[in-house]
């Protein structure tokens, strides 16, 4: 588990620079869940470290594969000083653990619901997993491991959650691009959604 986790805070490294603050949260009968923040310009990048220790297991599953399964970690980008964005650790630490606490397996396309603003003021309760890829390579490991992936978060209003759910997370996401919006605003309004 340490090795794996050393691993993914080098690959972390790698495509974001070195962390400027660490955070760990822990939860009853979970593993430690470190958040790491990265400042890039005028963007804050935060990292969750923990939550790829082990696998996610399928929750109709009767017995959880210790060694294979999906990994995953999570990454937020906002833009920095426009909200109390820090406050978002505990929020990311929840979400970084629903894995162990909850079984859920988290990819792409899913919606995550802390159920309170990830911030103070914040008009978003959840978020949408985007594809990984992008902004941190997906990491390798020896077989039958699963990789590591770094799944970015695109914070929802209410009203962009309850749209996705019922027309999905491609359309919502096409929405977002053809209305030119700023995800990483981090007190942006919903898009038009008639």
């Amino acid at each position: 588990m340490a090795d794996v986790l050393a691993l993914v805070e080098a690959r972390l490294r790698t495509g974001l620079g070195e962390p400027d603050a660490r955070a760990a949260v822990t939860f009853l009968g979970t593993d430690r869940v470190e958040v790491l923040r990265f400042t890039d310009g005028d963007v804050v990048r935060y990292a969750t470290l923990g939550m790829s220790a082990q696998p996610m297991a399928d929750p109709t599953a009767a017995l959880a594969d210790p060694v294979k399964g999906p990994r995953a970690e999570l990454v937020l980008s906002v833009r920095a000083g426009l909200a109390d964005t820090d406050k978002v650790l505990r929020p990311l630490a929840v979400l970084a653990a629903s894995p162990q606490v909850e079984g859920l397996v988290v990819a792409a396309g899913a919606s995550l619901d802390v159920g309170e603003p990830l911030w103070p003021g914040a008009p978003f309760t959840s978020v949408l997993v985007a594809e990984s890829g992008g902004l941190v390579e997906d990491l390798e490991l020896d077989e039958p491991m699963d990789p590591v992936r770094f799944l970015p978060l695109l914070p929802m209003t209410p009203n962009e959650a309850a749209w996705k759910r019922v027309h999905g997370a491609a359309a919502l996401q096409e929405r977002w691009l053809n209305s030119g919006t700023d995800l990483r605003d981090p007190l942006r309004k919903s898009v038009p959604l008639d």
